[in-house]
């Protein structure tokens, strides 16, 4: 089957005039947006987006910037725990197979508690290999897993920075206190 001659279209690009051809108003239209750029953020005081970590600190920015919610940021993890100081954590699996960093492993056990089928008897999180996107804490259906505002974690090893059940937990009790994200 053919296609008729009225149903073709002809993308041959225009030829480029002599001035296209040297590149010169593109190259003065950028160099007007880096020099508005350069002097819009001079004016008010900025003359850098860089924070010099650890010199200067996320918190000291914010409280200087007038208290900025931290709602567009991503820490470690914790594992939350319910009013009976139990991990909230289900194991229905849906973190694990969400996450596209493929960092969350859990084994699940039979729970000893009534209100629940399962609990995990091993949860693990590779803080190295997690992209920190988010998607678990979306996924959770409990709300057991949250991405708390800690950011300066360290590590000597690889294996330190595989967060257990137990760890997870401990951030928890550390971050209690704090506003959630």
């Amino acid at each position: 089957m053919t296609i008729p001659d009225a149903n073709i279209i002809d993308m041959t690009p225009k030829p480029m005039t002599s001035m296209e051809a040297v590149y010169l108003p593109a190259i003065f239209k950028g160099f007007g947006t880096t020099m508005r750029h350069f002097f819009t953020s001079f004016g008010q005081g900025r003359t850098s987006y860089t924070m010099q970590y650890p010199e200067e600190r996320r918190e000291d920015l914010e409280v200087e910037k007038g208290g900025i919610e931290k709602s567009n940021f991503r820490g470690v993890h914790r594992l939350n725990k319910d009013a009976a100081g139990r991990v909230k954590c289900v194991a229905c699996m849906m973190c694990p197979t969400i996450c596209p960093a493929n960092c969350i492993h859990i084994e699940a056990a039979e729970s000893p508690w009534d209100d629940r089928e399962k609990y995990p008897a091993k949860f693990e999180i590779d803080e190295l290999r997690c992209i920190f996107c988010g998607m678990c804490e979306e996924a959770c259906p409990v709300d057991a897993i949250e991405l708390t505002h800690l950011y300066d974690v360290a590590g000597r090893s690889r294996q330190e920075m595989v967060y257990d059940k137990t760890k997870l937990l401990s951030i928890y009790d550390l971050t209690i206190d704090q506003k959630p994200m």
